[in-house]
């Protein structure tokens, strides 16, 4: 090999001029690319990356450190982050080079630096010559100011200009910069790291919460959780192909806005820039890498061993060293799946038919014969069958749906019910097909699935009353169960246990009970039969007071779920409510935090489940009320409308919840229209959840200032309950009525309930009662629910305590006031009956005059300030100890944190 000359100095001025004009040339085309995307992302901000932000802008300003070079994949965001880190230094502190190495350039000497050398260098000069008048020029141009050198991608440094990075950092400049993983880097970039002149550190993709945090960005809004999880996942914490992928659904039509939250249907509309992307990240590929990446498209994800049998070791070895999959090692086993989800979406999509069929055939049999020893080998084959064409078993795809469904995967346990019906598995088929297809909001298909399959067992006709009753609002789809006649004592325990579910919705509560209690004491009862109807039993146990009970039924009903969810999947509908039913009477946060952190909550969003992803979202607002957090409450609350948006039969209880949260945040508007919303949903299908309606009435009426009527409403719906036995809901409504200002209605019914009626509060809610016009007992309980993080109750009794107090002229408003405030600082905006009567309205000049003197600020001083006289000043200070009901400037300050900001 000949060995290069060294660059003269003629030989390097005219590189560094072509290097300009290419530069030049470049930066142009750059900027027509920057600006047609910049068309497309519009106002897209910097997201996310705050740690890596701070670290990088406080090295850039430190004189104890030197640098530090960001490595990661293409995408990661690496540029981003080193502009941002860069531009808002001050030119006067700083003088701050920026440069960006293109492989246009990476040919020529100085072309990655061209951007920041000095003009016209001088002639004749050595290369050695050149580097010192370049290093001087820079440092003259900075006229003492510390040098910053921000170089993206100098991995494609020319060796020059990399050289010359070196000798700048040695000569005490400090340098920001970016390498792309796994691309070689020039020797002189890499001993900086390695001879310890500057840091080094891996940028690692986006988390999950600055994952949400851009899409909102992206879309111009709030994304549903299922959504944000399903679409951050896809994306792979790359904010560029989370771009991509984003911009490919807003052109497809398949992002859909409902309620303020954009909801992602599901189908990846795969737009040539994103394949583009994707491709041009993947490179070119030989034939067998290719095999390696297709089949783990096809099988992600599989084990190292089955991929070894239907590949090439060397294939394999070189597939994982160029990136393009991932091998992960969990409980001795070892994983393969693809570096980016995006390329697995790509590769399937590009892939011919034919030989993506054979691929799948062939997937499928190399599992087949290892034995399908994981869990979830079955649903992968009949999956792999399915699309190969090749699936003609249909008890096995019955099977695999079956536990698509129990998975929550709702749209794969629709397609694969369908194959199972298709290939002839009968009726049971059908039914799971119409369940999905229910649970999908598809009602019409459903009854279309159940029409097709004849079928005269009692069986088929509860199938149909569920979806006539669910998913079409038919509250009379119910009586049919009634009339049903048959010998078999398990087929008549069957449609007992679902007519008593039904007949509970609809609030016929003594017939709901009488049917379960039979069905638990057939003997010849199936196994779906018996959980359904504890289920009826925990949800009248949980309404009725008698949590203890409700939950010993749900832990017999978890206990054998394995067996009713393969044949009745539904039950797991009755077991959410139950479960809902026992959480929201006994407003039991830790037990609302267990359901949010199982694997259900998980499931439901990842698999699209609507219904689920919404019931899950309201036991997000509710716990995230009971704390005071009502700018979470809203927002998750505002997902459950979105969620269940699709089904109008369910989507009146979201309504109902936004109206009570509205209405504590004072929000008249948002809460009346939340209730008119919830009302005009309402069909009669769900007639048992009359406490919350009622309950959202009555604070909808208090925050409209209306405290008589909602009061009325409350104790009306006590009353009802208590007629019913729901012992559990009276409490509650009586307890609203507490809350409202009217204990003396109420507080020998709440003590009578107090000996019934279990649950961590219970006690507590009777002795608020039953406080009256002791303020230190009610500064008691304050302090007890603020203990239990029931944060909204304890600054209503906080703040009876202080109005108490403040009336007696008694000293303890102070503590009682500093609790209040304390309480109130951990919340997000509330304004209930409670509170408002201790926030008295201020006039600007009364509040001004009363900071001031709460900062310790003489009267005459406020006096100058404000251009008053001090008998002026001394006169508002009057009117506000009056009307904020304090003794003097030492209870300014507490007394003034409870009022709105």
């Amino acid at each position: 090999m000949a060995r290069q000359e060294p660059y003269t100095g003629v030989a390097l001025l005219t590189a560094i001029n072509f290097a300009t004009q290419t530069e030049t040339g470049n930066r142009q085309e750059r900027d027509r690319d920057i600006s047609r995307y910049d068309d497309r992302v519009e106002h897209w901000g910097f997201v996310g990356r705050a740690d890596e932000l701070s670290r990088l802008r406080m090295v850039a300003v430190s004189s104890a450190e030197r640098g530090l070079i960001l490595s990661g994949a293409a995408g990661i965001g690496k540029s981003r982050l080193l502009h941002e880190a860069v531009a808002n230094l001050p030119a006067g502190r700083w003088a701050v080079y920026r440069a960006s190495a293109t492989i246009a350039t990476s040919g020529l000497p100085f072309g990655g630096l061209v951007q920041i050398l000095p003009g016209d260098p001088p002639i004749g000069l050595s290369p050695a010559g050149l580097m010192r008048w370049a290093v001087d020029g820079l440092i003259h141009d900075a006229a003492g100011r510390p040098i910053v050198l921000a170089v993206d991608d100098a991995h494609l440094l020319d060796p020059p200009s990399a050289a010359l990075v070196h000798l700048l950092v040695r000569e005490g400049a400090t340098l920001l910069g970016t390498l792309h993983t796994a691309e070689p880097v020039p020797a002189a970039i890499s001993a900086l790291w390695a001879e310890g002149l500057v840091a080094h550190a891996e940028l690692t993709p986006l988390s999950v919460e600055d994952s949400r945090a851009l899409l909102t960005a992206l879309v111009g809004g709030p994304v549903e959780a299922g959504s944000a999880q399903r679409m951050g996942r896809l994306g792979g914490g790359n904010p560029l192909l989370l771009r991509e992928l984003v911009m490919a659904a807003i052109g497809g039509g398949e992002l859909e806005q409902a309620y303020g939250f954009w909801r992602w249907t599901g189908r990846l509309a795969l737009a040539p820039s994103l394949a583009e992307l994707v491709d041009a990240r993947i490179g070119r590929l030989t034939p067998g890498v290719r095999d390696v990446l297709e089949l783990v498209a096809f099988g992600e994800p599989m084990g190292l061993s089955l991929l070894l049998r239907g590949a090439d070791q060397a294939d394999v070895e070189a597939a994982e060293d160029r990136g393009l999959i991932r091998v992960i090692e969990h409980d001795r086993r070892h994983d393969v799946r693809l570096a980016h989800p995006l390329y697995g979406e790509v590769v399937r999509r590009t892939c011919p038919v034919t030989r993506a069929r054979r691929l799948q055939a062939t997937l499928a049999g190399l599992i087949e014969t290892s034995g399908s020893r994981r869990r979830n080998d079955l649903l992968r084959v009949a999956v792999l069958r399915l699309h190969s064409g090749t699936a003609q078993n249909g008890a096995m795809l019955l099977d695999a749906a079956a536990q698509a469904f129990a998975g929550f995967d709702i749209d794969l346990a629709r397609r694969l019910g369908a194959a199972a019906h298709d290939a002839g598995a009968g009726y049971p088929a059908a039914e799971l097909l119409s369940t999905a297809l229910l649970f999908a909001d598809e009602p019409e298909r459903a009854l279309a699935v159940l029409d097709e399959t004849p079928d005269d067992t009692p069986r088929r006709l509860t199938a149909r009353v569920a979806v006539e009753f669910f998913g079409l609002g038919r509250p009379e789809a119910v009586n049919a169960l009634a009339e049903v006649r048959t010998a078999d004592p398990g087929d008549a325990a069957r449609v007992h246990a679902f007519e008593a579910f039904l007949r509970l919705l609809l609030d016929e509560v003594g017939r709901a009970r009488e049917l379960a209690a039979a069905v638990l004491a057939e003997p010849a009862a199936s196994v779906p039969s018996h959980a359904l109807a504890r289920c009826v039993l925990a949800f009248l146990s949980a309404a009725g007071g008698d949590p203890a009970h409700a939950q010993e039924l749900l832990d017999q009903v978890l206990a054998v779920a394995a067996e009713w969810r393969r044949d009745t999947p539904s039950v797991q509908y009755a077991l959410q409510m139950a479960q809902g039913m026992l959480v929201s009477v006994t407003l039991d946060l830790p037990a609302i935090d267990r359901i949010l952190t199982a694997e259900f909550a998980g499931l439901v969003q990842a698999g699209g489940f609507g219904l689920g992803s919404g019931w899950v979202a309201l036991l997000q607002a509710q716990a995230a009320w009971l704390r005071g957090r009502t700018d979470q409450a809203l927002r998750a609350v505002e997902q459950a409308c979105a969620a269940l948006a699709p089904s109008h039969v369910y989507d009146g209880s979201a309504h109902y919840a936004r109206a009570i949260i509205a209405a504590s945040r004072g929000d008249v508007a948002l809460a009346t229209a939340s209730l008119q919303l919830a009302d005009e949903a309402a069909n009669g299908v769900f007639s048992v959840y009359y406490p919350w309606r009622e309950q959202a009435r009555a604070w909808a009426y208090a925050c409209a200032g209306d405290i008589s009527t909602a009061v009325r409403v409350q104790l009306a719906s006590a009353s009802r309950s208590r007629s019913g036995g729901f012992h559990g809901h009276e409490l509650l409504a009586l307890y609203d009525v507490v809350r409202l200002g009217c204990p003396d209605l109420v507080a020998g019914r709440m003590s009578e309930l107090g000996g019934k009626v279990g649950g961590r509060l219970s006690a507590l809610f009777v002795r608020h009662a039953r406080a009256g016009v002791d303020g230190e007992a009610h500064l008691t309980l304050a302090r007890e629910f603020a203990g239990v993080g029931c944060l909204v109750f304890a600054a209503e009794t906080a703040a009876t305590a202080v109005r108490l107090f403040r009336a007696a002229r008694d000293t303890r408003a102070l503590a009682a006031s500093t609790l209040l405030a304390d309480v109130l600082g951990r919340c997000d905006t509330v304004r209930t009956p409670a509170l408002v009567a201790v926030q008295p309205a201020l006039t600007v000049r009364e509040r001004q005059v009363a900071e001031l003197a709460a900062g310790g600020v003489r009267s005459r001083e406020i006096a100058d300030q404000l251009f008053l006289s001090p008998r002026t000043v001394e006169n508002h200070l009057q009117r506000v100890y009056t009307k904020l009901g304090v003794n003097g400037r030492n209870e300014l300050t507490p007394a003034l944190k409870l009022l709105p900001q």
